[in-house]
């Protein structure tokens, strides 16, 4: 732990709110000893930061106290999420990527305003296999096939069918479970691939409407068995709906809303 006389030497960058938004009372910052959050002001916007002994790391406490830092302010307002570890060297550097971005951010917080993000992800069943080989001839006969004459190449042959069907079917799943899901959303953005996954896809939706979200992705859930899972993650931060913006000269760290 660093003296009690030095003074905390990064910018911990949480995210942009309007200048007018309250902090919460309970609310703490990052890093050892965690300070609390506070508001830098830039006209009508403002980033809420704390200040640390040390340069952020992944750390579960740090992420944590990010994340429910961010899910606390969105209660007071709307809030356009910065990614953990987004450090400043100093308040001008913030400052400017506030004052280039006036013409951007108000309107991205109109947006985001009484609104979350939800997260999907639709996964293959790999238990499904069975009951897709009794249901498909083609894979039934390869598999009597395989049975019959052991062997690298029927066994290969019969892995990748298996992997085609499941992964089209699927796809089949997570496209219909999508379709059914934008009725109760107000917009919607594919994330970046992950590995087994046949789709990542986040929502922007109304808070108040997330229980009908979740509903929906229930019924989805049971429509897509037994081949595909689907994993609903959220109320997040609304990550996935924030304007890309170059980061101000000297910050460091990711982007705000850059999955």
């Amino acid at each position: 732990m660093p003296p009690p006389s030095e003074e905390p030497r990064f910018l911990h960058v949480h995210g942009v709110v309007r200048a007018d938004h309250p902090l919460p009372d309970s609310a703490v910052g990052v890093g050892c000893p965690a300070g609390p959050p506070t508001l830098l002001p830039e006209g009508p916007l403002a980033a809420v930061v704390s200040r640390t002994h040390e340069e952020p790391r992944a750390r579960r406490r740090d992420l944590t106290a990010h994340h429910d830092l961010l899910l606390s302010l969105a209660s007071g307002g709307p809030v356009l999420p910065m990614r953990f570890g987004t450090v400043a060297p100093d308040e001008g550097t913030v400052r400017a990527l506030l004052s280039r971005e006036l013409g951007r951010y108000p309107a991205a917080l109109d947006r985001v305003e009484g609104r979350v993000e939800m997260n999907l992800k639709v996964l293959p069943r790999e238990e499904s296999v069975p009951d897709l080989v009794r249901s498909d001839p083609g894979l039934g006969r390869l598999y009597r096939e395989t049975r019959r004459r052991p062997g690298y190449e029927t066994r290969l042959r019969l892995g990748e069918r298996i992997a085609d069907a499941l992964g089209r079917r699927t796809a089949e799943a997570a496209r219909e479970t999508l379709r059914r899901l934008e009725s109760r959303t107000v917009a919607g953005v594919p994330g970046p691939p992950v590995a087994g996954c046949s789709a990542n896809f986040s929502f922007l939706v109304e808070r108040a409407g997330v229980a009908r979200f979740l509903e929906e992705a229930e019924r989805c859930a049971a429509r897509a068995a037994p081949y595909a899972e689907l994993r609903v993650t959220g109320p997040l931060p609304c990550f996935s709906f924030v304007p890309e913006a170059p980061a101000a000269t000297g910050t460091r760290g990711p982007r705000a809303g850059v999955a």
